[in-house]
């Protein structure tokens, strides 16, 4: 069987071992509360390391928001053709925050991936194939 790739398996949120089990339950833009699974269902490995691990993952959403702010403020900008006067405040005001409430889920999920991704302790894992 073919190995899965690491993007893929950050993309569609999977777990870092095996890069096949769900880290989440649920879709990200759904009418459902998605959870972080306590482990992959394939391969057993536990997503919390140790308590309090997805603290770490707030710092991760901090620049992801700060970067999408950046981002839909320059884009505000050039689309109202460069206008910085006072009236335009509440346009840049009202971009940024419906934005930043668009992407709260985004942000939520793909921190927590990024994190186990990147910090995760690496374990020998040997594909068992044969499992029922």
């Amino acid at each position: 069987m073919p190995e899965t790739s690491k993007l893929y398996a950050i993309v569609n949120a999977k777990c870092p071992q095996c890069r096949r089990g769900d880290i989440f339950t649920g879709s990200l833009y759904g009418f459902n509360i998605q959870r972080t699974r306590e482990t992959c269902e394939h391969c057993g490995q536990r997503f919390e390391i140790e308590p309090g691990y997805f603290y770490a993952a707030m710092y991760v959403s901090y620049a992801m928001n700060v970067a999408e702010m950046v981002t839909l403020a320059v884009a505000t900008y050039v689309f109202s053709g460069g206008d910085l006067s006072y009236e335009s405040l509440w346009l840049y005001l009202t971009v940024i925050l419906v934005g930043c409430l668009l992407l709260a889920p985004f942000n939520y999920r793909y921190s927590r991936v990024l994190l186990l991704h990147l910090l995760s302790p690496k374990i020998s894992y040997k594909p068992q194939y044969d499992k029922p």
